[in-house]
């Protein structure tokens, strides 16, 4: 750098191509540094394309949020108005009946003008459940009395001694347990052509056959407690009960609450 009147070097630098890639590097460096610091931290950011829909969604809940107190504000100032009014004794409080209560006296006078029908369905429920309790009491079986439902599921076919089908069909899930119905012992486990087991408990004369178990948790000879598992199904077959007492058939519809 020269004088103008002297003509004199009054500052002189030199700079090489890698300090001018340098000097180009940092610079570039510092302008994205300082562009994203402003995008970051200040309004700027609500002109970018991503950063709008953003906004607009925030300003459309902080909108509903402020509708929302603006309701809830007018509410309490009705409920202290009210108040106000039946301080001062503008308003008995005897002669407002809420809706609440209203409903409660409509609800009430429905309740007592309950139709024929009706009455009609509650007398034959009542008399069905007589009936199905009365059955139970007069069965002079102790063991019969006592027995446990066998597995869950719902009872897909009835037995039918006169066509000689002896158990009941139950439908079941994958690994349900199969339970004893009585305590006993466990006097026969065999393996069938379809691969599924066929049990035989024996409580005193009572015998309860299982068929088409899944698989067996029990061995041969075991002694049983009325309700310990005996084996899991495997949800593909149905599970089949018969009950014999002293070698004549038992309907299990008729002693057991599935």
């Amino acid at each position: 750098m020269l004088d103008d009147l002297t003509l004199r070097e009054v500052f002189h630098f030199r700079v090489s191509l890698l300090g001018a890639i340098s000097i180009i590097t940092i610079s570039i460096i510092s302008l994205i540094v300082l562009l994203s610091v402003l995008i970051v931290y200040t309004p700027l950011r609500n002109i970018l394309p991503g950063y709008s829909a953003s906004l607009r969604q925030q300003l459309m809940q902080e909108s509903a949020r402020v509708d929302s107190l603006q309701y809830d504000l007018a509410l309490q100032r009705q409920y202290l108005d009210v108040i106000k009014q039946l301080t001062a004794g503008d308003i008995q409080s005897d002669s407002v009946q809420s809706l609440d209560s209203l409903q409660r006296v409509e609800r009430a006078q429905i309740a007592e003008q309950s139709s024929e029908a009706t009455e009609a369905f509650m007398a034959q429920y009542e008399q069905k459940e007589r009936d199905r309790l009365l059955l139970f009491d007069n069965l002079t079986s102790t063991n019969v009395r006592k027995l446990f439902r066998p597995v869950r599921g719902i009872v897909v076919q009835s037995a039918r001694p006169d066509l000689k089908q002896y158990g009941v069909t139950i439908r079941t899930a994958k690994n349900e347990q199969v339970m004893a119905t009585t305590r006993g012992t466990l006097v026969s486990v065999e393996r069938m052509e379809d691969n599924t087991f066929t049990l035989l408990l024996q409580s005193a004369t009572y015998v309860t056959v299982y068929r088409h178990v899944g698989s067996v948790m029990k061995q041969q000879g075991a002694e049983i407690e009325r309700g310990e598992v005996l084996g899991m199904t495997d949800g593909e077959h149905d599970v089949i009960v018969e009950l014999w007492d002293a070698g004549k058939f038992v309907n299990p519809e008729e002693v057991i609450v599935w």
